[in-house]
């Protein structure tokens, strides 16, 4: 049986492999340049940061901005780690949303949104019937009191420094929906217990006095207004009383 011919062997391209080494000079020639532009950034003290310039801020703490950049103090602004800074920030109480640029050469732009508070929240002190205020925002976030700054604000009474964000904004979403059911009658209030979000109290000023009101869970308008309507009567039989139960709409109930 005659042998099978050997398969042809392929011709040496001149023209294939020169193409392949100008390609491989180029992308070598451009990896070089880049890890040299890369040193160059990082190392050239043009490029050193020292402080970054902070826009947006009104009530947080400045210092505590600056902090979160002293890692950074004297190195190149190339070096800086924009996502973890960013993480930092975020962590600050009064930051909402934090963005970081880097301007040419040596600049770091920080632009901050702040948190709006709505309330005081009343908080207990551990292991006493005593209490301290700070503030709160509609996401149930709390927020340090600034100093020399002054917030005509309602308290809000039943949220817990050991709650969770969401547990609280459970409890400003229910002082919220009742204050905007009130209407211009929410000017009376100056506390809300939104400790049971169906069950919600509120202290309101009438006739010159704090009276504790039992609202529930709906028809905070309605209640309020009958309450109002009513309470010279009630006062002539109940003079002393400070607690009104308002939940049933045919009656009100003293305490």
């Amino acid at each position: 049986m005659p042998k099978a011919p050997d398969p042809p062997k392929p011709k040496f391209n001149p023209r294939l492999w020169l193409r392949i080494a100008f390609w491989s000079a180029i992308f070598a020639g451009a990896a070089y340049g880049a890890k040299e532009v890369h040193s160059f950034l990082l190392a050239d003290p043009r490029f050193d940061f020292s402080a970054p310039e902070i826009r947006g801020v009104v009530y947080t703490d400045r210092a505590r901005i600056q902090a979160v950049f002293v890692p950074d103090a004297h190195r190149s602004v190339f070096h800086l780690p924009l996502a973890e800074r960013r993480r930092h920030l975020l962590a600050i109480d009064w930051v909402q949303t934090a963005s970081i640029e880097r301007v040419w050469p040596n600049r770091i732009v920080v632009v901050i949104t702040e948190r709006k508070p709505v309330a005081f929240a009343k908080l207990q002190i551990a292991g006493s019937a005593r209490h301290w205020l700070t503030l709160i925002d509609s996401e149930g976030i709390l927020l340090s009191i600034p100093p020399r700054v002054r917030f005509r604000l309602p308290v809000l009474s039943g949220v817990e420094e050991e709650q969770n964000d969401e547990e609280r904004h459970l409890r400003v979403a229910a002082m919220q929906r009742l204050l905007a059911d009130l209407g211009p009658q929410a000017k009376d209030i100056s506390e809300v217990n939104a400790a049971g979000v169906h069950d919600l109290r509120a202290i309101a000023d009438v006739d010159g006095k704090g009276l504790e009101l039992w609202l529930g869970d709906q028809r905070f308008r309605s209640r309020y207004s009958n309450f109002l309507a009513h309470y010279s009567e009630i006062k002539n039989h109940s003079e002393n009383a400070r607690i009104f139960d308002l939940r049933l709409d045919d009656r009100i109930s003293t305490r």
